[in-house]
């Protein structure tokens, strides 16, 4: 479970539209009293805490979880102001473990999250993929689509899983070809699209999720229904 500490709404709600269509679990509060609230019925992997908040701030904020020995340990990415080193400086001084600058990538600040779980020793379910409404069993070797069971091919379930792995990043045909049908296949971009095609018709909406960056090849970014 993921806090995070933002008062502007309309953020909040995309951080963690975004933590959870990268497979993690969750939920927002607009100040320190929901938050300390919060805290009292469980508590979070990870918190990220905007800095400028209405009401009680968030250094003040970690300057209470550092202060308490039930939180002291929990790791903390602050969310500073574009340019603000003292705050920086202040955060970190204080204990945060990272900071992102404002405005800041929703992929950013989960690549920050993943890496900073890491460095607490915290490992991440691998066996479960979520993007959106498209689920992935790599365990099981299974995937279902908007609730339903897909069956897929050797290639077409390892692109998949390449895109799912790598949300948001763009991959172009000869690095999916590579990837995919290793470094020493030879054979035409071509057979990236066709695969694609086929790929996107057998997840039926969930295919959506699969972008063409014209140009350049495809990437997968998660769509609200």
């Amino acid at each position: 479970m993921i806090f995070c500490v933002e008062d502007d709404e309309a953020v909040r709600d995309l951080m963690i539209y975004a933590l959870n269509s990268a497979g993690f679990e969750a939920k927002g509060f607009s100040g320190a009293t929901d938050f300390f609230e919060a805290l009292k019925q469980e508590k979070p992997q990870l918190i990220m805490l905007d800095i400028m908040l209405s009401g009680e701030d968030g250094i003040s904020i970690l300057k209470r979880l550092r202060a308490n020995a039930a939180t002291a340990e929990l790791p903390v990415i602050m969310a500073t102001a574009k340019g603000t080193e003292y705050d920086k400086v202040t955060g970190l001084d204080l204990g945060a473990d990272d900071y992102l600058a404002k405005p800041f990538g929703m992929m950013e600040m989960v690549s920050r999250v993943r890496a900073l779980l890491r460095r607490c020793g915290y490992k991440e379910n691998t066996g479960i993929l979520k993007v959106g409404r498209l689920e992935m069993d790599t365990g099981g070797h299974i995937v279902c689509a908007d609730g339903k069971k897909v069956v897929l091919t050797l290639k077409e379930y390892e692109l998949l899983r390449l895109f799912m792995d790598n949300i948001g990043r763009v991959f172009t045909r000869e690095q999916l070809l590579s990837s995919v049908w290793g470094v020493d296949y030879i054979g035409k971009t071509r057979t990236v699209d066709v695969h694609i095609g086929t790929l996107r018709a057998k997840l039926e909406r969930c295919g959506d999720y699969i972008e063409t960056v014209r140009g350049v090849g495809y990437r997968m970014e998660a769509k609200i229904w």
